[in-house]
């Protein structure tokens, strides 16, 4: 924070790959990959909404969520802002960020907006400067996340503030430990560009020309592998048409890797599953 100026149907799910990711996201954009979105949007909420009311978010406030995806943080802030106060969403995949939109405006949120914008190649945001500029597991995706902090950067007001939210990949695993979970951890690791993004925040922010964060926050979050095991399903099931192409393992052990962790979910449930910590400045 800185002032501004089921085993069997797991192992089905992880067979079932989408086309292989655009670049710059190994995911996928796929309407499983939008499920996958939105569940964890739901998981990461409580930690969001946390931090926005640390801020003090005001009614009338200018909002953007850049990486909006599926509009949830947007969400979060409208019901902040109120009528009174502005939301823009901008987001490289313009079939998300349309649904988003609509679903946001069927709620009552008609202070929304959202804008398609390829952010690694934009030199500012439109509709600026913001009381708020936010962005949540988008940095980690990206080829040069320090120039895209820089554009964020550039787009807050006098007196707001500039939120970001990264992962730390290196933290995921399952205890006891499990074959299968290491090797999607290896695959998992291997295929994100910035697997460590969350710890290098700070770092980034002073690389940006930002400055040392104001504050930072850590959030972690654990649950037993019989109600992970879906989740873990649909990160693999998005993840391995990227890393089929990269090399990283063939579609055929992909497969094989499916029926292992299916048994492990039902061999194993109570197992303790760490997602990656939630890292905040």
């Amino acid at each position: 924070m800185r002032p501004a100026r089921g085993a069997a149907t797991i192992a089905h799910a992880m067979t079932t790959t989408a086309p292989h990711a655009p670049a710059g996201y190994a995911l996928g954009r796929e309407p499983a990959e939008y499920r996958r979105l939105r569940t964890q949007a739901r998981a990461l909420e409580p930690a969001t909404a946390r931090l926005l009311d640390h801020l003090g978010l005001a009614p009338g406030a200018r909002c953007l969520d850049a990486g909006c995806g599926a509009g949830d943080t947007m969400r979060l802030m409208a019901q902040r802002v109120g009528p009174t106060g502005a939301v823009l969403g901008v987001d490289l995949d313009a079939r998300l960020g349309a649904d988003a939109l609509a679903a946001l405006h069927a709620a009552g949120h008609h202070q929304c907006a959202f804008t398609p914008l390829d952010l690694t190649i934009a030199d500012e945001i439109p509709g600026g400067p913001f009381d708020l500029v936010f962005a949540r597991l988008l940095l980690m995706h990206l080829p040069d996340p320090v120039r895209v902090l820089r554009t964020l950067w550039s787009a807050v007001a006098a007196g707001g503030h500039l939120l970001v939210q990264e992962y730390d990949l290196r933290a995921v695993g399952v205890l006891p430990e499990l074959e299968s979970m290491a090797e999607f951890r290896r695959v998992m690791l291997a295929v994100q560009p910035h697997a460590d993004l969350g710890q290098r925040l700070p770092l980034l922010f002073a690389q940006a020309g930002i400055g040392t964060p104001d504050g930072t926050d850590v959030t972690g979050r654990l649950e037993p592998l019989r109600t992970a095991g879906p989740e873990i399903a649909a990160v693999w099931t998005s993840a391995l048409p990227a890393a089929v192409a990269h090399g990283l393992v063939s579609r055929a052990d992909g497969e094989r890797w499916a029926g292992a962790f299916g048994r492990d979910v039902t061999e194993h449930p109570d197992h303790t599953w760490q997602w990656p910590p939630l890292m905040g400045a």
